[in-house]
């Protein structure tokens, strides 16, 4: 059972105007703003371009790599930047890496046509999926030894400020790209997408920038507990010498933290929390894949769609992550993902009333506000839930363990979901209605095993 005190809306709030609470921003937004270039930038690059909403759909298949980075998640925990580590730090060195590989990626697009070369296309999507992916591995540690292992109220608002981080970089990064094509695409430039890939570049460089404004606390414990685990399996093996050093690291590096996790819960347990990550957001994935191509066919524009969904969905997305992480703070984070799962699977179907309607600013910024608030509610409970579950020996590693098997049914499922809506044929609809009904197998998954949870919140 979970246990905590109640405090008053003053003193929940206080947590928020800790330092670190901005440093946790930026690091969201280090995070959140890849999924920019690869989401809906991508996706509308690709339907301007006149392909299909099933290619589309497809192509979104590289986003899958989110939700196998937890297998080169040990490898982030041991392995430094040659000297990068030395100067920055050994999580500052990852980040900085990959946001470097990101942006020659970017330089490679602008030089591409996506109708003649999609697969060259897509295989450079796919590198900056890896590149997020790892980064974000780095990101999600850095974030959590920000805070201290029993400061449970700090790492439930540390979540809402990442999540809030995490939007600003999506949703604003956004409002970028959406607003420079539509200005490069106005000024006659035929390749307005790819002049838009290089300004989106100069946000990277910008991130970069920020990123050597977050302090890196130094974790000696870990170190000393990865060696430590190191030399028991070396001494099981019987022997010292290089084959057994190197089996030794491999092992405590990829098993270690899988042991740590299922010994710390419980096997079944265990297995209980994997099957409701993985079940808890199919449903917002399946609309958020499609949202931008369905928003472009009933009739709106680039800037219809960096206003309501961007600028304004922003908006809001802070007002209430802020606002749930009150919530999950005062009311236990078990409650926060019962409350925003019913919401999830609420507001998608605003969305149907949306298609069957047809264009209406009115109702799509209001199904844009009420999608985001409970997205918002959502992500802070379902991060501050596995950041709590995690052991600072293996924090890179559990976290992306987690986070990974969560983003596994975002993606590959809904890889299918432009296949979805052609079947459906293009009755937007159904398919939202779809998305509603697929939030309901995770809560019942949590309903089983929420009083068998050990959460320190």
């Amino acid at each position: 059972m979970e246990i905590y005190k109640k405090q008053s809306l003053a003193e929940a709030f206080k947590v928020y105007f800790d330092q670190r609470m901005i440093k946790i921003l930026l690091l969201g937004a280090i995070s959140g703003f890849p999924w920019v270039i690869i989401g809906s930038s991508l996706s509308l690059w690709l339907k301007e371009d006149g392909l299909s909403r099933s290619t589309i759909g497809w192509a979104g298949l590289i986003f899958a790599v989110y939700a196998f980075n937890y297998l080169w998640a040990p490898l982030i925990d041991r392995i430094k930047i040659p000297w990068l580590t030395d100067k920055v730090g050994h999580r500052r060195g990852w980040i900085i890496t990959m946001q470097t590989l990101i942006l020659i990626c970017l330089i490679f697009w602008s030089l591409i046509n996506p109708s003649a070369n999609l697969a060259l296309v897509v295989s450079i999507g796919l590198i900056i999926a890896i590149a997020s992916a790892t980064q974000d591995i780095t990101v999600d540690a850095l974030r959590i030894e920000q805070i201290g292992e029993t400061e449970g109220k700090s790492m439930q608002a540390g979540a809402a400020m990442s999540v809030v981080g995490w939007w600003t970089g999506y949703k604003l990064g956004g409002v970028v790209a959406l607003n420079s094509a539509e200005f490069f695409q106005q000024a006659g430039f035929e390749n307005y997408w790819q002049i838009t890939f290089l300004v989106l570049g100069i946000l990277i460089i910008v991130c970069n920038i920020g990123l050597l404004f977050v302090n890196e606390p130094r974790q000696v414990n870990r170190t000393e507990n990865q060696m430590r685990t190191d030399r028991m399996i070396e001494d099981k093996l019987g022997s010292s010498n290089i084959l057994t050093k190197v089996i030794a690291w491999l092992t405590g590096t990829v098993i270690g933290p899988v042991i740590s996790f299922f010994k710390k819960n419980g096997f079944n347990i265990a297995i209980a929390i994997l099957g409701f990550v993985f079940l808890f957001k199919i449903g917002e994935a399946f609309l958020g894949r499609m949202s931008v191509i369905f928003y472009k066919e009933i009739g709106f524009t680039k800037s219809d769609i960096a206003l309501y969904s961007k600028g304004l969905g922003w908006l809001t997305t802070v007002i209430f992550t802020l606002l749930g992480g009150i919530f999950a703070i005062r009311s236990g984070v078990i409650k926060a993902m019962f409350v925003s799962g019913i919401l999830m699977a609420s507001t998608n179907l605003l969305f149907s009333l949306l298609a069957w309607s047809g264009k209406s600013e009115l109702l799509f910024a209001i199904a844009v506000i009420f999608d985001d608030m409970a997205a918002a509610f959502a992500t802070v409970a379902f991060v501050a839930f596995i950041s709590l579950l995690v052991d600072r020996t293996y924090t890179a590693t559990q976290y992306a363990l987690l986070a990974s098997i969560g983003t596994a049914g975002r993606t590959t499922l809904a890889a299918s979901s432009g296949a979805l809506v052609d079947w459906l044929n293009g009755d937007w609809g159904i398919f939202f209605i779809i998305t509603a009904i697929m939030v309901i197998p995770s809560l019942i998954f949590l309903y089983m095993i929420k009083d068998k949870l050990k959460l320190n919140d």
